[in-house]
């Protein structure tokens, strides 16, 4: 019998969260030592080369940088305690990945565990959770027990890769009959009998799977697509990580039914115009607006807008579901307005209402309003206390028509009443459906999320009373033990037999970084030497922007014919 192939490739543009959240798609690191440059600028890097690190030390030490400096510049707060904890969880997992064998994707395990990081650090979870997430493959292959990280990393760290290796077990022991009474049990098992943050590692390992499934049989793509759908992404939906949710949703849609997926995403495609997506100059148009009426800066502090697309998997239940036409889809674009209220006024609940009927009348200035979408649940607030203003513009210009834009205008006070408003409905659609079990959880989530802040917080200290680290600082102080503000070769060597590497590794490199020859290396050196790690980084996060535009770029001849050319295709696979 022969085997179905994988359907084709289908690239999914992030078109589901809000454009100012970093969530970006994670392009797979590869922090190697090739074509590093001793000067730092990037006119200085193309003219004189240095001598390139050449030992395995030296690599590793690369690696080791370059992956701390990628992960602490995603994450929004970072305690010296989260530093040091993550370098040490590097220091462990890099040498033992890299001598692991190649995933069944192709990527080396050091590369697939470096992107489950940087999603989690995406997420902002905390240094437990992003350690845990670099050390599962490790814990998986045998190479170090969870005491040993226990004893090496921390207890918060192996209590999470503990509780995540049960998720993965338990629910694949569970998980027998797909229906939707077995699933909604499943979720509600998950939720109430496992660290939350356990299971947001698991879906972001989950989701790194889905971004990489095109080298499966077409019945195993299947099934695991099924098994998201329906576990999953209802799941991610419940903990409050909707970016996991809308991509595992996408991901599935797109190999479960990848006729129906390549239709939706040529029609939301067809909106856009030019290399920049729609949103992203619909919200910097609105937010230049607001930022410069003067009416409206004498009543608040700060505004923010916010944007976000609709996904490929709602817009299709939109289409099939609730029987609607394409041009009943109203809400394919949105944007969300949250207004700061000036502290100097008295009654600001009072003045943030007056700012959001002041954006509503800039908006309408802007374009034009849909009279019968708008909603005032400022005036009239729902029955849960939600409060909001909605309204819908037509963006249509130049005789081009687009689906009608949705603008929901609130305070930052109505904004953590609405997210908070909207936990029983999230812990619903994850399977829990009395509301005294949601507050149950939701409170056990916060206090988890409390203490794993307490165990990380900082214990004050008077010995840089005063003074910020610019975070490139952070590595060399991990680095500097004794804290008398020099790298010297013992303490380079250390971390050269931590990563695997022989010592003697080190002396080379200190002569290739040491450029006063004063045995040691300063500050300024070894700023200098993570500038070049950078500008590696950049040139291959570059790389990957211009192969993507340049795959965009060379099928546009083709457009016209879209449909046709890949239905072709992908039925001459589906039935090979």
């Amino acid at each position: 019998m022969e085997v179905l192939q994988p359907i084709p490739n289908v690239k999914i543009p992030k078109l589901n969260t809000f454009t100012n959240m970093r969530t970006r798609r994670i392009p797979a690191p590869r922090l190697n030592s090739h074509s590093i440059r001793a000067e730092s600028s990037s006119s200085s890097f193309a003219s004189s080369p240095a001598p390139l690190p050449s030992t395995a030390g030296e690599k590793m030490v690369v690696k080791l940088v370059g992956a701390f400096n990628e992960l602490t510049e995603r994450m929004n707060v970072l305690s010296s305690s989260s530093s040091r904890l993550l370098f040490k969880a590097l220091k462990l997992s890099i040498p033992m990945l890299q001598s692991l064998p190649l995933s069944p994707d192709s990527r080396s395990p050091l590369t697939k565990a470096l992107s489950v990081a940087l999603l989690l650090a995406d997420l902002q979870m905390d240094a437990e959770v992003i350690s845990a997430g670099l050390l599962r493959q490790v814990v998986e292959s045998g190479g170090v027990s969870i005491q040993q990280v226990r004893d090496r990393i921390g207890i918060g760290t192996a209590h999470l890769l503990h509780e995540s290796l049960r998720v993965k077990n338990n629910v694949n022991l569970k998980l027998q009959v797909l229906d939707d009474e077995t699933a909604a049990a499943l979720r509600k098992f998950c939720l109430t009998y496992y660290d939350i943050r356990a299971l947001i590692l698991d879906l972001a390992i989950r989701l790194d799977m889905m971004r990489h499934l095109d080298y499966l049989p077409r019945y195993q793509q299947l099934m695991i697509s099924l098994e998201v759908m329906k576990i999953h992404a209802p799941l991610a939906h419940a903990v409050a990580t909707n970016y996991l949710s809308f991509e595992l949703e996408d991901l599935s849609f797109r190999y479960l039914f990848p006729f129906s997926y390549l239709f939706v995403d040529t029609w939301l495609r067809s909106h856009e115009t030019g290399s920049k997506p729609l949103i992203d100059i619909y919200k910097e148009q609105l937010l230049q607006c607001l930022k410069t009426d003067a009416t409206l800066a004498d009543l608040v502090e700060d505004v923010s807008v916010q944007g976000r697309y609709k996904s490929r998997y709602s817009t299709m239940k939109k289409l099939l579901k609730d029987g609607r036409i394409p041009e009943e889809v109203n809400d394919v674009l949105g944007l969300r307005v949250i207004i700061k209220p000036s502290s100097n006024l008295v009654n600001t609940s009072e003045v943030g209402e007056r700012a959001c009927y002041t954006t509503r009348e800039i908006i309408q200035s802007l374009w034009k309003e849909m009279p019968h979408r708008t909603k005032d649940y400022i005036a009239r607030p729902k029955a849960n206390g939600y409060r909001s203003l909605h309204m819908a513009v037509d963006v249509s210009d130049n005789g081009k028509t687009r689906p009608l834009m949705e603008i929901q205008i609130r305070t930052e006070e109505m904004d953590m009443l609405a997210v908070n408003g909207t936990a029983s409905h999230a812990f619903y659609k994850g399977g829990l459906t009395n509301p005294e079990e949601a507050k149950r959880l939701k409170a056990i989530m916060l206090a988890a999320a409390e203490l794993a802040a307490l165990r990380l917080k900082d214990i004050p200290s008077t010995n840089h009373k005063g003074f910020e680290f610019d975070w490139r600082d952070r590595v060399f102080r991990l680095l500097d033990k004794n804290g008398d503000g020099r790298i010297s070769i013992e303490e380079l060597m250390e971390v050269m037999e931590e990563l695997g590497a022989p010592g003697e590794d080190a002396r080379e490199m200190m002569q290739l970084l040491d450029s006063n020859s004063d045995g040691s290396l300063s500050s300024d050196e070894f700023d200098l030497f993570q500038k070049q790690v950078e500008f590696m980084r950049n040139l291959e996060d570059r790389d990957d922007e211009y192969r993507t535009m340049l795959d965009e770029k060379l099928q546009m001849a083709g457009d016209s014919g879209l449909i046709q050319v890949y239905s072709t295709e992908l039925g001459n696979r589906l039935a090979s």
